[in-house]
């Protein structure tokens, strides 16, 4: 989606747009830096911790024209914690440390610990397949699927059904309703991939339909919603109370958040309440930095998913040009391996990444104005900056 220009936020709006507040030059909408990004705080800051200064550097002057807030948690050998920009645009309220927010794919973390800890239970087989797992699930013209396959991003199935390919299409359908069973029966629909090369096992290609598969197989396996058994098996034991998913269709992010915002028709448009439940187990998580960053270091010391299963999220499998392991991808920057998982919803934007001793992380949230768009330049401006040093 290309960038929409600056003046588009000084149009009258009405409904969802916004009232008439510039960006910039304005008290109420852009809120003294942060406590952590004063003089004498980059200034003390540890050489051998993160980078304070480009830090500041990446969350000063918010809101601007690409997001209207960012909340980052750095943390390993020295820690950080920086917010800027402004919870809502109509009232330029400071944005909240504490805000939850839609943790888009960062989900497939949890649904991948949940699927490798029935593993580890013996309760499946990472080489059991979707045909013994889920019987009616796939036609017969499907090849055998295994469970690593879906995990790893080889499955060879096809993208589901969506409610709109980008923020603008699907802006207008953010109240309807489109089930994982609906997701997965239009990717069926479709048929085995027709590129030969594509067969299970034989090609990475990302996307939710291999998550949505793995919730329902969640579901077969334990009797037991998806949402209760990362309620029970995650998010209770590791003390994430800020994190949870909707109840089915409710579009609202319950306790406190940071309103999200996107470009539609060159108009910056509240995007906050927006049905997700398509997204099951493959996006629908909403949660907080200070929760995520908990799930990362416990996750990465083994105390989530046991070893040998553990192994399987930092293996990436060998097929041309694969980048992902069991939810995690790996990444090099600055001479450093990173493991992370990205998150997109509209209006937010999230990333969660670390090196294997987590001698460094970094957690964000970011209200992008084009989340869904270019992740790779949000990451950038807001993540790098975490791993310079």
């Amino acid at each position: 989606m290309p960038v929409r220009p600056l003046p588009a936020l000084l149009t009258s709006a009405l409904a969802l747009t916004l009232t008439a507040l510039p960006l910039a030059g304005t008290a109420s909408a852009r809120p003294a830096s942060p406590p952590s990004c004063s003089a004498r705080a980059i200034e003390a800051a540890s050489p051998h911790g993160p980078d304070v200064k480009a830090l500041c550097a990446a969350i000063a002057g918010l809101p601007d024209k690409d997001a209207t807030a960012a909340l980052i948690r750095v943390g390993g050998k020295g820690s950080w914690h920086g917010v800027a920009g402004v919870r809502d645009m109509r009232t330029g309220a400071p944005a909240l440390e504490n805000a939850r927010f839609r943790a888009g794919s960062s989900t497939k973390i949890v649904t991948a610990a949940i699927v490798l800890q029935l593993a580890a239970e013996g309760r499946i087989s990472l080489d059991g397949t979707v045909q013994q797992y889920l019987p009616g699930l796939l036609t017969d013209d499907f090849e055998p699927i295994t469970v690593r396959q879906l995990l790893n991003f080889t499955s060879g199935l096809q993208p589901g059904a969506s409610l709109g390919e980008d923020v603008d299409d699907g802006y207008e359908h953010r109240f309807e309703t489109l089930t994982p069973e609906e997701v997965v029966a239009a990717s069926v629909a479709k048929g085995p991939d027709p590129d030969p090369d594509h067969e299970p096992g034989e090609h990475q290609r990302y996307g939710n339909i291999h998550y949505t598969v793995l919730g329902l197989l969640i579901e077969k396996v334990t009797g037991d919603s998806y949402a209760h058994q990362a309620a029970v098996r995650i998010f209770r034991p590791l003390g994430m109370r800020h994190t949870s998913f909707p109840a089915g269709p409710d579009p609202r992010v319950h306790g406190p958040h940071n309103r999200g915002y996107d470009w539609i028709d060159g108009k910056l448009v509240d995007v906050t309440e927006w049905n997700m439940s398509d997204r099951f187990a493959a996006g629908d998580m909403i949660s907080t930095t200070a929760d995520l960053e908990r799930l990362l270091f416990a996750l990465f010391r083994g105390q989530v998913v046991p070893e040998p299963q553990l192994k399987e999220m930092f293996t990436v499998p060998d097929v041309d040009g694969a980048t992902m392991a069991a939810a995690l991808e790996r990444y090099e920057l600055n001479g450093k391996e990173i493991w992370g998982k990205t998150g997109a919803r509209p209006g937010y934007h999230t990333v969660v990444a670390a090196t294997r001793d987590l001698s460094r992380t970094v957690v964000y949230s970011v209200n992008s104005t084009d989340a869904k768009g270019d992740g790779l330049a949000i990451a950038q401006r807001f993540a790098f900056p975490a791993f310079n040093r």
